[in-house]
């Protein structure tokens, strides 16, 4: 290695519980039982769809609050403040993130349902497909980036800052870029539901989790104690996320359960243009890390952040705006489709390509870390 940088040396393996080892399966198992559920009992989906209140599903909003408020309790946003230490890894997920992935995704939107798929697709539900695709590009993971981390031997506590730091930048971004993006394919903005979305979602999880984080760290008589405190509590309620997780995937599927089992075509035509924004955006931000040597436990992760979708915020938005059975909404649950299996080939890609980076941070030398030269 250039500049006299050692392989990052093997690692010990991670404490993997059972259901972050086995996801995949837990989840393909949950996506068969929707789609049977929902063409076995379709009058049971058609009842649940219509409990909702100004647009937003009521059932859907407590499974998805259920899942995330759990992660954002271990969002520290006092971890911001050391942001300037190791810049790099946060420039290339910023970059990614919010510069880059949702116009590509809106493009390849218009390449594949406007082009390449024109004769297979009637326009009206070209559009609403690629106002799936929008919202799903504009949403960057927050809560399954901790697993996809921990599965990479990742560094936890900038895997933490960069999930806050994500987290802040989506309550400002994520509803302009969506509006900006469904503008320029010229479908329709109702920005009341829209930020409506953003509020329920985001800002009231986020504010949430940052009450219970504070009244957790202010029990404990110093900083260690009010983490233990924290995992403790994350610990306790992390079944109510993954039960969350597995009824929203039954959920979704249940809801277009028909749809799946009448048109296959149209699954994978959908599945197309997310697979490859999937592994663009990987190669890209993965590369970027390697030609500025960033240490891979902080490579995998800020790659992975940017090729995984904060589904959960993006099939709640496409129910808000569009309608359960919509096309829109179709193309989120699609994506829950897609992303487990890929993010699970690219965890073990980068894996495999570990020795490829410098060593970890913390085995570095301070000036390398901090990216300063030396004293003389």
């Amino acid at each position: 290695m250039a500049g006299g940088r050692s392989p990052a040396p093997e690692l010990k393996d991670v404490n993997v519980s059972v259901f972050d080892r086995y996801l995949s399966l837990w989840v393909a198992l949950c996506i068969v039982a929707g789609v049977l559920l929902g063409n076995l009992l379709p009058g049971v989906f058609r009842t649940i769809a219509g409990w909702e209140y100004a647009s937003v599903n009521l059932v859907v909003a407590v499974l998805i609050w259920a899942m995330v408020y759990p992660m954002m309790v271990a969002v520290d946003f006092a971890s911001l403040r050391h942001i300037h230490k190791r810049p790099k890894g946060l420039v290339i997920t910023i970059v990614i993130n919010w510069l880059i992935k949702p116009f590509t995704m809106a493009a390849l939107g218009v390449l594949f349902f406007q082009v390449v798929f024109a004769d297979l697709i009637e326009p009206a539900d070209a559009q609403q497909y690629i106002a799936g695709l929008i919202l799903l590009g504009a949403a960057p993971c927050t809560a399954m980036v901790f697993i996809w981390s921990q599965l990479t031997r990742g560094d936890a506590n900038y895997t933490l800052v960069q999930v806050s730091l994500n987290d802040v930048i989506m309550i400002f971004a994520f509803a302009p870029i969506v509006a900006f993006l469904l503008g320029v394919t010229d479908i329709d903005v109702p920005w009341e539901t829209l930020l409506l979305s953003v509020g329920l979602y985001v800002v009231i999880p986020l504010a949430a989790g940052a009450a219970t984080r504070a009244v957790l760290v202010g029990r404990a008589s110093n900083g260690a104690g009010g983490e233990m405190q924290v995992a403790r509590f994350t610990a306790a309620v992390k079944p109510f996320s993954i039960l969350g997780l597995l009824a929203t995937v039954v959920l979704l599927f249940g809801f277009q359960g028909h749809v799946i089992v009448e048109d296959p075509l149209l699954i994978a035509l959908i599945a197309v243009p997310l697979l490859i924004q999937s592994y663009g955006i990987f190669v890209l931000a993965y590369a970027a890390a390697w030609a500025w040597r960033v240490p891979h436990n902080v490579a995998a992760p800020c790659a992975l952040i940017g090729t995984s979708n904060f589904f959960e915020l993006a099939v709640a938005v496409a129910i808000g705006l569009f309608g359960l059975n919509s096309g829109a909404a179709l193309v989120t649950v699609v994506g829950v489709l897609v992303e487990v299996p890929v993010m699970l080939s690219l965890v073990a890609f980068a894996n495999r390509t570990r020795s490829h980076f410098p060593a970890a941070a913390d085995e570095m030398p301070e000036y390398l870390v901090a990216g300063t030269e030396p004293e003389n």
